[in-house]
This record gives C-alpha cells, sequence and structure tokens, in this order.
C-alpha cells in the first residue's frame, strides 16, 4: 500500500478529514491525496498560497509573523496549518512553506522546507534541510515528509 493510500485508510478509520496548506510545494500533497478513488471521504480541501498576500488572506496568516519571521519559517508553517483548519472542514492539516530552488541565501539556504501540523491537540512546527538538491527534487521531498507527518498523526489519532 502507497503512503497515500495508507493515509486515507488510517482517516477513515479515525473519521478525521484532511486539509492541506501548500506553498513551495504548490498542490503536490493535495494531489498524491486526491490522485486515489475515494479520497473525498477524507480530504476536504487544499490551500496552495505561494505568495505572501495568499498566505494572509486565504489562511489568516499575520503580516507581523511574516516580516518579523519571513515566509520560510516555522512560525509562518505554523500559522499556515492552523489557518487551514480554521478555513476548512478538517481535524488534521499540514502546511509547507520553503524554498525549492535555484538559489536561497545565507540564512534560508535553498532546499529549507517548514512544516506544520495542526489538529485539535495543537500545532507543531519542524524545519527540514534537504540541501540543494535541485527544484524538483526539494518539492518530492517535502511532499514526501508533509505526507509522511499526516500518516504519524492519524497514527496517533488511532491509538487514542
Amino acid at each position: 500500500m502507497s503512503l497515500p493510500q495508507d493515509i486515507l485508510e488510517r482517516a477513515k478509520q479515525a473519521g478525521v478529514m484532511i486539509a492541506c496548506a501548500e506553498s513551495c510545494t504548490g498542490g503536490m500533497v493535495a494531489s498524491a491525496l486526491t490522485d486515489l478513488a475515494g479520497s473525498s471521504a477524507v480530504f476536504d480541501r487544499g490551500f496552495i498560497t505561494y505568495s505572501n498576500a495568499a498566505k494572509q488572506a486565504m489562511l489568516g496568516v499575520g503580516a507581523t509573523t511574516l516580516s518579523a519571521h519571513g515566509a520560510v519559517s516555522e512560525a509562518v508553517a505554523g500559522e499556515m496549518a492552523q489557518g487551514a483548519l480554521r478555513h476548512s472542514d478538517a481535524q488534521l492539516a499540514v502546511s509547507i512553506t520553503g524554498i525549492a530552488g535555484p538559489g536561497g541565501s545565507e540564512h534560508k539556504p535553498e532546499g529549507r522546507v517548514c512544516f506544520g501540523l495542526a489538529s485539535s491537540s495543537g500545532t507543531h512546527v519542524e524545519t527540514c534541510d534537504f540541501g540543494a538538491l535541485g527544484r524538483a527534487k526539494v518539492r518530492l521531498a517535502a511532499r514526501d515528509h508533509a505526507l509522511g507527518l499526516l500518516a504519524g498523526a492519524l497514527c496517533e489519532m488511532l491509538k487514542k
């Protein structure tokens, strides 16, 4: 069974709807989940918020958060995930914001991606530095990591 299939099965068992908020992956997580038949039973919606303005308008990410931390930050990833929950019928949301490349800076190098995971039990954020793998590989790695976060959260939900 593929990871997206596993996520959909676990979400059905847990009675959980999923939402995602994506920036650098441009909808790859939503696509991985909705490629499968029956995904509408557990996938509510996806937000592709590539610009800062979209992050603010669609998810409620704070202008002060963006100016203090920048779009590629755990603070913004957390607010994106929380916003996806608020603006959907989901009980579990994952977010991704990062620098897929090419480019980056000394402080935010290519391949740095921040993730958020939000549910009624709180919000978890983390950063992965995938390295300068090239745009396509960074985006795939970020997609797969986000799917792994969803799978892990659903495992925890099923244990309760």
